[in-house]
């Protein structure tokens, strides 16, 4: 009996979930054959027991078949994740990703899927396991970013294997719609989106998984707050008084979702020059240092305006893992460096959970009927919120629907 014989018999062991099988994954270590004894290790992703007890049944019972009488499985396997108060308090639908970083704005066209791509990526130069979540449903640029504009991710039973590249885990709506066809979809849609992108992607056991947030303070933010803990929030802005109102809007949503809140990443602060390396001040620069303190949180970067940032996200090449001696890629770093530092304190503090923001709708009763419309509101998100029916100025506003009625607003509900 040889080797040859053990990885033969091996093919016929497809890992959980997947169409492959363990010799084409890789898993297949250290084989030791003598005679019909037969000693291997199987080095796998998943710390799952039921996948341990059923690789090793399966494994052995396709030795036997194969010849070999005394069979040693040996199973090597990450360690489960301490089960932490911001994996048991409130919701997880995505439980085997260890954090979730919510990168936001108050609004479009201030860098944030640039910043999403270089930190993620900047994580993944720096040790991490990362994945990248392009949540941005309506303006998804992430695979051209990261170079993987054009490519379909790959079936496996019904779920979807995310794509790679620089050492991260990619999804995208815009690696499975049509190039160029506008998303028209109400808020039930996009919340819908989110959960089916957490739950039927094949993501790995990752560190963390960094989410590219749609503009705005809306029905995305809420739906992804709800159905994960967010371990840490960062808000994008640009110098701008204009931007910097707006991102007070996205700091505020995270203290209502209870996220804690990272910092700030002033996109846009001053300019540098690609002929004399000088940096000057163009639209303002650290003006949202005083946003930060006023929040209480931190101005993790400031982002110059480098031509090198926007010639590698029309190309598919970000500065931080193609330019990374530029002073754009230095200071990338070290916003991850701060990132990864902050969410270790909101673990070993515990301060990450979504309890507060759950909705409280009773079951079978929609949340847009008379009984549920007050209940399905979060938690958090009920304090000094007024009962819309008519302003002072006498402009007629949505009034509560009768039972059973549709809520108006054209959601679908009934």
């Amino acid at each position: 009996m040889t080797e040859q014989n053990v990885l033969d018999a091996l093919k016929n062991v497809t890992y959980p979930g997947f169409t492959k099988d363990i010799v084409t994954f890789g898993f297949v270590k250290d084989v030791v054959v003598e005679n019909t004894t037969v000693g291997l290790m199987l080095d796998i992703t998943s710390s799952a027991e039921e996948v341990k007890s059923e690789l090793i049944e399966k494994a052995t019972a396709e030795l036997k078949k194969a010849g070999f009488e005394e069979i040693h499985v040996n199973i090597n396997a990450p360690q489960a994740p301490r089960q932490m108060s911001n994996s048991v308090s409130g919701k997880n639908i995505a439980p085997h990703i260890k954090n979730f970083v919510m990168v936001s704005s108050g609004k479009g066209g201030v860098g944030k899927s640039t910043t999403s791509v270089n930190l993620a990526i900047a994580l993944a130069m720096q040790g991490k396991k990362v994945g990248l979540l392009d949540a941005d449903i309506y303006g998804p640029n992430v695979p051209r970013m990261m170079g993987v504009d054009g490519q379909k991710p790959e079936i496996q039973g019904n779920k979807l294997e995310p794509l790679k590249a620089y050492g991260v885990e990619i999804m995208s709506m815009g690696s499975i719609m049509e190039d160029g066809k506008a998303l028209i979809w109400r808020g039930s849609m996009i919340m819908k989106a989110i959960e089916q992108f957490l739950r039927d992607i094949l993501w790995s056991e990752l560190d963390v998984l960094v989410i590219d947030m749609p503009p705005g303070t809306g029905d995305a933010q809420l739906s992804l707050a709800q159905s994960v803990p967010i371990t840490a929030g960062v808000t994008v802005t640009t110098p701008q008084e204009v931007s910097l109102d707006d991102s007070r809007r996205s700091l505020n949503m995270f203290k209502k979702l209870d996220i804690p809140t990272a910092g700030l990443i002033e996109n846009m602060s001053g300019f540098i020059c690609p002929s004399c390396d000088e940096e000057s001040d163009i639209f303002g620069m650290g003006t949202s240092a005083k946003v930060a303190e006023e929040f209480e949180t931190d101005l993790m970067a400031r982002i110059p305006i480098e031509p090198a940032i926007r010639i590698g996200g029309d190309t598919g090449q970000p500065i931080v893992y193609h330019k990374p001696d530029s002073e754009t890629a230095k200071r990338y770093q070290e916003a991850a460096s701060k990132l990864w530092a902050f969410v270790e304190k909101v673990n070993a503090e515990d301060l990450a959970g979504n309890a507060g923001v759950q909705p409280t709708t009773a079951p079978g009763v929609s949340a847009c009927s008379t009984g549920g419309g007050a209940a399905a509101t979060p938690a958090r998100a009920t304090e000094g919120s007024p009962t819309p029916v008519e302003n002072t100025e006498g402009i007629k506003m949505a009034k509560k629907p009768a039972s059973d009625e549709s809520c108006g607003t054209g959601c679908g509900c009934h």
